[in-house]
């Protein structure tokens, strides 16, 4: 079984995880591969939009159950909170709107949404919104590379095109990977320190 058969039998399942999971390099493969003719990018699209909006539900339920308890057990969540709860205050429509493209923060995110007073009817209208604008968007962008590349190098035969393909993906994956891990330590000491200077300040 070759690469295009392996995309094309597991594909869509892939697709469906990785959104579920946040995966948006997993969805800018995906739609890299249907410019390429291995998927369907209208089925890529509504798989990937279902699966993010599900794939929030039960940490937002988890913060609304269970609170503070959850952020004191992950420290590593903790930080994001009063920088979320500032902004949850002030834009808390554009916060879930947007909050998938807020790459490191989207747990505590979510969480702290569900420990807000926000209805949970309106979460839902909101997060199903979001979860189409960040597909769509994801979705254009792989698409998109993926047809400017085919132009560049329409000239390769199958092997070298689907040597570059395997490339991109393999390298779509690890930098995002790489950009989420970074972004969300910078994200994470930047909130330590604002703490910490509140804290020396109130002791004064």
């Amino acid at each position: 079984m070759d690469i295009a058969q392996l995309i094309q039998q597991f594909g869509y399942l892939a697709i469906a995880i990785g959104s579920f999971l946040e995966g948006e390099a997993v969805l800018l493969a995906g739609s890299f591969a249907a410019s390429q003719g291995y998927l369907n990018l209208a089925l890529v699209l509504p798989i990937a939009a279902a699966a993010s909006f599900l794939g929030d539900l039960p940490y937002f339920y988890a913060g609304r159950r269970y609170g503070d308890s959850v952020m004191e057990r992950f420290p590593a969540l903790h930080c994001h909170k009063s920088r979320l709860e500032q902004l949850l205050h002030r834009h808390h429509v554009l916060m879930v709107l947007t909050l998938r493209f807020l790459y490191g923060v989207r747990i505590p995110g979510l969480l702290t949404l569900g420990m807000s007073k926000l209805p949970a009817w309106r979460f839902l209208v909101l997060n199903f919104l979001g979860a189409i604008i960040w597909s769509v968007g994801i979705c254009a962008a792989g698409y998109g590379a993926g047809r400017i590349i085919t132009r560049f190098f329409d000239n390769l035969d199958s092997g070298e095109q689907t040597f570059m393909f395997v490339s991109v993906l393999l390298g779509s994956l690890m930098l995002a990977m790489l950009l989420r891990r970074r972004l969300g330590q910078r994200e994470c000491a930047a909130q330590q320190k604002q703490e910490i200077g509140y804290q020396e300040h109130h002791r004064r």
